[in-house]
């Protein structure tokens, strides 16, 4: 098999798991945020400085890759470690929630999905079988099944159909991939916020023995509650020996409250999107650097920080940066948010081996959200 979990230790305060997930490019210590490059590159970072801050994994994009510069071209360039000189593990979605955001743009049929490219307005259809072709062309060592992510809220008989249509694609992807060596296919776990259909989707799936298993349609817009409560009934049905995904989740509460649930990997585009729009994650809560009270500030970003942001500039100067529209202000807020959400799991990793998750979500919620809020 292309990938080996091993489970190392479980926290006695809290369940949770720390594990080293095996694979071709290297040891992955989890539980473990990975950095999101859609295509093929996490925005306005590069390798060297992703490995500077001990990123363990990164992400790209099927859906974005296939439409631009094509799998083809990826492949011809010797697989996206290649294409874009990142030599530690890769995975790619399987283009699935990309596609389904679409909505009037596509057709879901039992074949596949006939939609309309978001750049070009072109026609192209995916059907599981394509959907392999393409990330058996990108060459990530974990790769998704394709699936359909149920909006929210949605009628429990649409999930259903949903759901079940979910299973038999992964049934096809299944057969149709074959680099097994090499690659390790994941189920997606569907079925809403349903908790019957959860467990239809997940006794399905783990009867197919995939070598790991991930958590989709979550964070599509429900309360941060519901999404908890469906972790706490899901994650159990999964097996222990496998790694376990959530898929398109990164705000701080959401990372500790999903690895107390028992969840290895995690993933979000959050942290660079918000460095972008001017925001930055830190151990006292977010700064807003757009906001007046900066302007004068020679502090760094955050005290307890030693990204390279944090210990090479100030507050006042970052903000000044983005108030001129200067592309340096994304990078050292990119730079910053990616530290700290890598380092929040390396301290959420030390607390599990200390069987103390639970104490340091507590002292961390007071100091980051101020009160028991968890809010975004």
């Amino acid at each position: 098999m292309a990938i080996r979990y091993e489970l190392i230790k479980e926290c006695k305060q809290t369940g949770a798991r720390l594990g080293r997930l095996h694979t071709p490019h290297g040891v992955i210590e989890t539980p473990i945020f990975m950095p999101v490059g859609t295509q093929a590159t996490v925005k306005a970072m590069t390798p060297e400085e992703l490995k500077e801050m001990n990123a363990q994994i990164i992400l790209s994009n099927t859906y974005h890759l296939y439409l631009r510069p094509g799998h083809d071209l990826v492949r011809a360039a010797g697989g996206l470690h290649k294409f874009m000189n990142w030599d530690r593990p890769i995975l790619t979605d399987s283009g699935g929630f990309q596609v389904f955001s679409l909505g009037d743009l596509r057709k879901i049929t039992e074949e596949g999905v006939e939609f309309q490219s978001h750049i070009d307005g072109s026609k192209h259809f995916l059907t599981p079988e394509k959907v392999m072709e393409i990330e058996t062309a990108l060459g990530a060592d974990i790769i998704m099944a394709f699936d359909e992510c149920a909006p929210f809220p949605a009628e429990w008989q649409y999930v259903k159909d949903s759901l079940e249509r979910t299973t038999r694609w992964a049934v096809r992807c299944k057969a149709a991939h074959t680099n097994t060596d090499n690659q390790a296919l994941f189920g997606i776990v569907q079925g809403g916020m349903y908790r019957d259909l959860r467990e239809q989707s997940a006794k399905e799936l783990v009867a197919l023995d995939f070598p790991g298993y991930s958590i989709g349609g979550l964070s599509v817009g429900e309360p941060k509650e519901l999404m908890y409560e469906v972790l706490d009934y899901t994650t159990p049905l999964l097996p222990k020996n496998k790694p376990r995904y959530l898929m398109g989740v990164g705000s701080p509460d959401a990372l500790i409250e999903g690895s107390i649930r028992g969840i290895d990997m995690f993933d979000c585009v959050l942290p660079t999107r918000i460095a972008r729009n001017g925001t930055a994650m830190t151990s006292q809560g977010k700064v807003i650097i757009k906001n007046a009270k900066y302007t004068r500030d020679f502090t760094p970003l955050d005290p307890e920080c030693d990204c390279y942001a944090c210990k090479h500039y100030t507050r006042a100067y970052i903000r000044h940066l983005y108030k001129a529209d200067e592309i340096l202000s994304s990078r050292l807020l990119s730079t910053h948010n990616l530290h700290f959400l890598i380092n929040l799991m390396k301290q959420v990793r030390e607390a599990i081996m200390e069987d103390r998750l639970g104490d340091f979500r507590n002292a961390f919620f007071a100091k980051y959200y101020g009160e028991t809020s968890k809010e975004d």
